[in-house]
């Protein structure tokens, strides 16, 4: 059988509602995983901190332009967001080298230490479920992400 052929079909059709609602469970339960690391880190972190937070960890630095961007929030809600990690303790800011315009954001090292426990913390409960699957089903499900990351 074709793709086109696929498509319409009651079985395709029961797998596609089976996925998406798979999909709504697994949204909703990021979201919870969110507020949940982010209150981690520190009790007064939104989600929207923790979010870029993440980012700038896992990119070494940003600027507030970058974040906006990558989130595409706009530039007041990250700057107010910057502003919060700041005065938690959680990012340091100093002139960009090239233009002393813009501000270079870094995690600090407490806002590190604090993201890598949430992580090795989460990366352990991820691996209990995916040791259940063997590599070919791993690999599956990544080619299914990739390419719903792509739609």
């Amino acid at each position: 059988m074709i793709a086109s052929e696929a498509v319409g079909t009651p079985d395709v059709d029961t797998a596609l509602s089976d996925l998406q609602a798979h999909l709504n469970l697994i949204f909703a339960r990021t979201r919870s995983l969110w507020k949940e690391s982010a209150s981690r880190v520190h009790p007064e972190l939104q989600v929207a901190g923790y979010k870029l937070l993440t980012f700038i960890d896992r990119a070494g630095s940003a600027s507030a332009h970058e974040l906006a961007e990558r989130f595409e929030m706009d530039k007041s809600v990250v700057s107010r967001q910057v502003r919060m990690l700041e005065d938690l303790g959680l990012i340091a800011s100093v002139p960009d080298e090239r233009d002393g315009r813009l501000r270079v954001l870094t995690a600090t090292p407490a806002a590190c230490t604090a993201l890598t426990d949430v992580r090795r913390e989460y990366g352990t409960r991820l691996r209990a479920v995916i040791d259940e699957l063997t590599p070919a089903e791993i690999e599956a499900a990544s080619k299914v992400f990739r390419l719903l990351a792509e739609v």
